[in-house]
């Protein structure tokens, strides 16, 4: 983001609807605005093309409708650029009436304005039965299975994919008979110095109870220096973000039809790695890209 006046940042945090502490509406599906989405876009555009200088490229093999379900590795703690960033790749390619739903976990929830601002985009809690409503609502459904231990992780692991052997997202292709589009990005983890999870002391605290976290994970970074998940709060770097969506998979196609839940995790993971450690190569400077 530009430098701005103390006005004008409030201009544009008004502008995105993230100034409010409004409470969340009982259906978050009816969060989604189409109306709101194409208000915002042009904030969004100079954000991701401006302060983070996005390149994304691959949005033409998301099918134009129809359920399908988007796999991405995870970065930024939870204030994810290379989610705000594919967001706005993803209205700009197929506009806002396209059904787009994305999962976050319950902590995004916990800040009012930022809340605010990623519910309107589509932006859903976490749940089984969320992402069963999305896929029958002919959603394209981003995932990002590693979730807090994956965006947490630190930022000397960027080039690698850890979605935590979290299968789930195989069982779910395979229930709705839906294709997997990976979204493998790169650079989040450069908008802030992430020195990685303490996981013992979240479980000492019982945060998996509290806030379904299973990491307390520490970062270094603007305003306030040393932040804990994030809190009191984080003006992310401005790391270029690179996005590269890759080719469907269809997993019985593929394996068969019966595909072995390991095996399918494999073949997906597999190919992430190597276009995410090709990515990474690619990247001379941290932030700079």
């Amino acid at each position: 983001m530009v430098a701005a006046t103390g006005e004008d940042a409030l201009a544009a945090a008004d502008l995105l609807g993230i100034t409010g502490a409004e409470g969340p509406p009982s259906d978050p599906f009816d969060a989604r605005d189409p109306d709101y989405i194409r208000a915002t876009l042009p904030a969004l555009q100079a954000m991701s093309r401006v302060y983070f200088r996005a390149d994304v490229a691959g949005l033409e093999r998301i099918p134009a409708s129809g359920p399908v379900l988007l796999i991405g590795n995870h970065s930024g703690g939870v204030v994810i650029a290379d989610t705000f960033v594919f967001a706005q790749a993803f209205y700009d390619h197929f506009g806002a009436d396209r059904h787009f739903n994305q999962l976050a976990h319950d902590l995004v929830f916990k800040f009012p304005g930022l809340r605010t601002l990623v519910q309107r985009f589509g932006t859903v809690p976490a749940s089984p039965e969320n992402m069963s409503r999305a896929l029958h609502d002919d959603a394209a459904l981003l995932i990002y299975p590693g979730g807090d231990e994956e965006t947490f992780r630190p930022s000397w692991e960027s080039g690698e994919v850890h979605l935590a052997h979290r299968t789930g997202f195989v069982r779910l292709a395979l229930e709705h008979d839906v294709p997997i589009v990976p979204v493998v990005a790169v650079g989040g983890q450069e908008t802030a110095l992430f020195l990685g999870p303490d996981t013992r002391l979240a479980r000492a605290l019982q945060l998996n109870r509290l806030a379904r976290l299973k990491v307390l994970p520490v970062a270094i970074g603007p305003p306030f220096g040393i932040t804990v998940l994030d809190f009191p709060g984080r003006i992310p770097l401005p790391s270029k973000i690179t996005i590269r969506v890759m080719p469907p998979i269809d997993l019985r196609k593929q394996l068969g039809p019966d595909p072995d839940i390991e095996e399918a995790y494999r073949l997906v993971t597999s190919r992430m790695q190597r276009t995410l450690t090709r990515l990474n190569h690619q990247r001379r400077i941290p932030v700079v890209g």
